[in-house]
Parts: C-alpha cells; sequence; structure tokens
C-alpha cells in the first residue's frame, strides 16, 4: 500500500493575565491529491499589543493563509506560492492601517507557518513567534526572533502589516517519522527553557493537544504575563513511495493496442495516423458525439514497464492542462472515463520548425524574430507557472499555417512544486536533446528558465546559419567537466551579412554559463529585435583572434610571408 502524509495537530490558546487573547492559530491537512500537490500546514500569529485591531489581525491572517494557499496552483513551489498569499495578506494589511488616520498600526501581527509537503518541513517567518523542530530528544530553533533594542527595550523589527514592502525569512529542513514541530508566541516561549520544552514535548506523540495545554499551562505558572499559544505536529507518516507502488500507480490504466483508420477507442474515431513510431502512436480522432478534433498520443507497449517514460507520459496532459497560452498546445481533460492510456491533445495543422528550417535554408531575420517572439510569450507561461520545458528543440515547436508557433512536448517539463515532492524516479541522464540541452544539465546541475533560453538559442542560431554554434563533438557528450570545454563558433564567421548586435545577443544567450546569459527571456527578446550597443561594442573590443580567429590566421600568414620576402631581398642585396 502507498504510504501517504499523516499528521496529527494540537493545540491551545489562553489570554493569560491579559484581558484580550489577540494570538491565534490553525491547522489543516487536506484530502486526496491536495495532500500531495500543497501537503499540511500549520499557522501561529501574535497580534502586537498596543494595536487597536491585533486580534482581529492575527485571526485574519492565520484564517487567510490556510485558506489561500490551497487555492494556488498546484504546480507552484511552496515558497513561491506561500510568498504570493504573504505579499497580498500583508498589502491589503497595510492599505487598512494607512486608512486609519492616527492609528497607522493598529492591524499588527507576527506570522510563523510550518508546511509540511511530502518529506520536508518548509518555515516562513515574521516577527517573534517561533517554530521548533524536536527529533530524538534534540530540539531545534528554526526561526529567529525579528527584534531590535532600544533604550533597554525590545521592538518588533518585522510584522505583517507593517509596510508595504514585506521580508519574509524561509528555510527547509527534511522531517522524518516521529518528528514533532512545534510553534509557539513570546508568551510561551519567553517563560520556558530549551530543556523544559524539551520535558513537556515528550508526551506530544500520545496526546498532541494535552501537550500543548499543558505546555500553556506551565508557561503561566512560570510567570507569563503574555497571551499563551502552542501548536504541536506530530510526524506519524512521510510519502515515500517504492519503485514497485510508482509503478502501479502509473499503470492503473493498461497502454491501448496500434489503432488504424476507422478504429474506435472511448468514443473518438480514428481519420489519420499522424506518426507510429516506438516510442508512442499519434492519431487525429473525431469525438463521435461532439464531432471535435483532436491528436490523440498514447504510449508504445515497448514502455509498459518504464516508470520514467510512463511519469513523462502522464506529465504531458498535466501540463498541457494547466498553461492556457496561444503559443502553447493545449491537452483537454475527456469528457467520458478513460478505459486506456492515452491523452487528447490540440491538433495543430503545420509543419515542425526541424521541417521548416528544411524548407527556408536562409530565412530573413524578420521571419526568425516573428518565430522567436512567439517561443519567448510560450516559454514565459512556462516561467509564469513556475516550469522549465528542458526539452525546447525544433522538432517540438511547431508552426501552424497561419504562423502561429506552438510550443508541445511536455514529457519532461521540470514542475517546481512537484520537485519538492519525494519520488524514487530519478533521471540519471540530461533533459532534452543533446544538440540543444544547457551545459548545466551536462554538468549534473538543476535547470531554470536560462536554461530554456539557451535552447532556444541554439534554434535562433540554427535558422540563422544552417549549423550548431558549437563544435559537433562537444554537443554529442552527455556529460562534461567544466563550461570551458564548449567552444562557440561565432553566427557571423558562417552568416558574414549578420548584424553584430545580433552576433552580441547570441553570444550571451548561449553563454555556457547560465549566470552570464540573459537575466530574463525578454531581455534576449529585446537585444535580439533592437540593436544594443554594448554587446556590440564588447565584440569589438575582442582581440581579432577571438573576434575572427580565421581572419587572425590568414592576416599572420600574409605577415609572415612578407617578412620572409623582405629577408630574402635583404640577403640578396
Amino acid at each position: 500500500m502507498t504510504s501517504q502524509l499523516r499528521l496529527r495537530f494540537g493545540g491551545h490558546s489562553i489570554a493569560g493575565r491579559k484581558p484580550v487573547n489577540q494570538d491565534a492559530f490553525a491547522a489543516r491537512l487536506p484530502e486526496g491529491d491536495e495532500r500531495d500537490t500543497k501537503g499540511a500546514v500549520a499557522v501561529i500569529c501574535d497580534g502586537v499589543s498596543g494595536s487597536e485591531n491585533a486580534a482581529e489581525a492575527s485571526q485574519m491572517a492565520v484564517t487567510v493563509f490556510a485558506t489561500d494557499y490551497y487555492a494556488t496552483p498546484p504546480n507552484w513551489r511552496v515558497r513561491n506560492a506561500s510568498a504570493r498569499v504573504l505579499k497580498s495578506l500583508n498589502a491589503w494589511l497595510h492599505l487598512q492601517n494607512l486608512s486609519r488616520a492616527g492609528h497607522t498600526d493598529s492591524a499588527l501581527t507576527t506570522l510563523s507557518a510550518a508546511i509540511v509537503k511530502s518529506n520536508t518541513l518548509h518555515c516562513l517567518h515574521v516577527g517573534d513567534s517561533r517554530i521548533f523542530h524536536l527529533r530524538q530528544g534534540r530540539l531545534d530553533q528554526l526561526t529567529r526572533d525579528h527584534v531590535r533594542v532600544e533604550g533597554g527595550r525590545e521592538f518588533l523589527a518585522r510584522a505583517l502589516g507593517a509596510d508595504s514592502h514585506l521580508e519574509v525569512d524561509y528555510s527547509t529542513v527534511e522531517l522524518a517519522t516521529e518528528d514533532v514541530i512545534l510553534l509557539t508566541t513570546d508568551g510561551v516561549h519567553g517563560f520556558l527553557h530549551t530543556q523544559r520544552l524539551i520535558a513537556a514535548l515528550g508526551t506530544a506523540a500520545d496526546d498532541p493537544e494535552a501537550c500543548a495545554r499543558a505546555l500553556v499551562d506551565t508557561a503561566f505558572d512560570a510567570g507569563s504575563d503574555d497571551n499563551l499559544s502552542a501548536l504541536i505536529v506530530v510526524v506519524d507518516e512521510l510519502p515515500l513511495q517504492s519503485i514497485d507502488e510508482t509503478h502501479r500507480r502509473l499503470t492503473r490504466l493498461p497502454i491501448p493496442p496500434v489503432l488504424e483508420v476507422g478504429n474506435t477507442i472511448d468514443g473518438y474515431r480514428v481519420l489519420d495516423v499522424i506518426f507510429s513510431g516506438t516510442r508512442s502512436h499519434m492519431y487525429l480522432v473525431r469525438d463521435e458525439v461532439s464531432g471535435e478534433r483532436y491528436v490523440l498520443k498514447a504510449p508504445s507497449e515497448n514502455f509498459a514497464e518504464d516508470a520514467i517514460y510512463l511519469d513523462g507520459f502522464i506529465r504531458e496532459e498535466w501540463v498541457g492542462q494547466r498553461i492556457d497560452h496561444p503559443n502553447v498546445m493545449k491537452t483537454f481533460a475527456p469528457v467520458r472515463d478513460k478505459r486506456f492510456m492515452y491523452y487528447l491533445g490540440e491538433h495543430v495543422e503545420g509543419v515542425n520548425l526541424r521541417e521548416w528550417m528544411q524548407d527556408h535554408p536562409e530565412p530573413a531575420l524578420d521571419a526568425v524574430r516573428d518565430i522567436v517572439r512567439q517561443a519567448v510569450a510560450g516559454l514565459r507561461a512556462f516561467q509564469r507557472a513556475d516550469m522549465v520545458h528542458q526539452d525546447i528543440k525544433p522538432e517540438n515547436i511547431m508552426v501552424d499555417r497561419d504562423g502561429r508557433v506552438k510550443i508541445l512536448d511536455f514529457g519532461t517539463v521540470m514542475i517546481a512544486g512537484e520537485d519538492e515532492t519525494a519520488s524514487p524516479l530519478e533521471k540519471s541522464v540530461p533533459q532534452g536533446s543533446v544538440n540543444y540541452v544547457a551545459p548545466e544539465y551536462l554538468l549534473g546541475a538543476g535547470g531554470s528558465f536560462r536554461s530554456d533560453l539557451f535552447s532556444l538559442a541554439v534554434i535562433c542560431y540554427e535558422m540563422i546559419t544552417g549549423k550548431l554554434p558549437f563544435d559537433e563533438p562537444v554537443v554529442k557528450r552527455v556529460r562534461i567537466d567544466n563550461y570551458g570545454e564548449l567552444n562557440y563558433i561565432p553566427a557571423i564567421r558562417r552568416r558574414p551579412d549578420l548584424p553584430l548586435w545580433i552576433e552580441g545577443c547570441l553570444r550571451k544567450a548561449l553563454n555556457p554559463n547560465p549566470i552570464y546569459r540573459h537575466e530574463a527571456l525578454g531581455e534576449f527578446l529585446q537585444d535580439f529585435t533592437r540593436p544594443n550597443p554594448n554587446l556590440e561594442a564588447a565584440i569589438r573590443r575582442q582581440p581579432l583572434i577571438q573576434r575572427n580567429p580565421v581572419r587572425f590566421w590568414q592576416l599572420l600568414c600574409v605577415a609572415l610571408i612578407v617578412l620572409h620576402l623582405i629577408r630574402s631581398v635583404a640577403a640578396a642585396g
């Protein structure tokens, strides 16, 4: 049976010796797919004393965070999703504070959130509430208090609603079963030292709520003069799948047999066999109920036992349903239950970019720019969704009859949110085609939008020159030891009429080291569309041997011949 995330929560909060309780906490462990894609949330807030609406601010903060986090897309990283929620929450609180003349700090609160996704604890923190992690008798404080000391008194340096800009601490910890996570406000941890906390947490696994109540009572008896709150999370089980469990999940539906024109599958009639190969089969089909046409793609029986391949196939359908952009191929949720493993995609009538290049061996720069502009727009849609395509190559870019570009094939897409989920499916080979893969993959590093930019720049270079930008033997390797192994061949050497500023743009985008490439896809498009004097000047400043090695050696040979003639004449005289 596949293991899943199982946690138990227990919390307690009292006003203590104060008339009003300005603390608040919330916890949630969802069911189904949400538990896998978003994880569990535990959040605690402490309304800032002296603020008129501190209690309302803390209560709203825990409620909104524990609700809105689950409304973010499942493909987003925890850090990205939670940051978006906190930014919006902070902006609303700050606006409310500004609107109350004379009460600019009337709705301020701390916030500490613990999100458990897969086998990782993600901590987000603002203020002086705290998150602790207990394992085998060792208690670690995972947050630092945001306080400053003035005149012998402590003041909060950060709080939700205090400023239009919010700086949030973020950290992660790998979890194990039987771990305990503790969230407290300063009314508790300000009056209990570490050993007393460890001793009190010894009963957490038996009854986390009773343990939280005991912590609060102990801090109160120790003289706490503030509101007191404690929230405990006990880790009972983590969702670590075995390879067999993963394979069973992926192979729940059988792979369909190879189809022919006229066959039907789940109410879709095959009109044409677009492609039939060793890896997959692709058909043009018509829904016999609605009359809509789709591309139906099914995996090959050759890969029925390949969990990594099947995982990528399922990923294709998932990604295509979540990115809605005119330059990205769509996939569609079936209107009827599926009996076989396949997905329905948008039917794009046209040619792939490889075929386009064969039909246009010397394209005009404006035609290349139009394709690049649309490809950049599609890749930015991936970037906004916190995804990296990782397999950008001419075969995965279609140009339809109207000239519209469509990016397709999502089997190797890196989904940031999924990367935070433990999986035994490790891909040991670089992503993408070796002719277009970014060098960082060849070094075993992770990818980013700059990796997709590199692949697009290779295609751009190839459209312009008809060649690849690096020496063939190096390109075909699947591992390199350092970026210096890739030697860029200037595009202008292969196409002398190319403007120097375009050469500069390509050279920057194709830098083997990703940190030296463009900082945004839009920046690359800008440099490819309009002259950038800085890039052009950088090339002009290069020594001739770097700018044009062939011309350098030609001139050197001429100089040596002239020198030899001069010496011969002098010797004869």
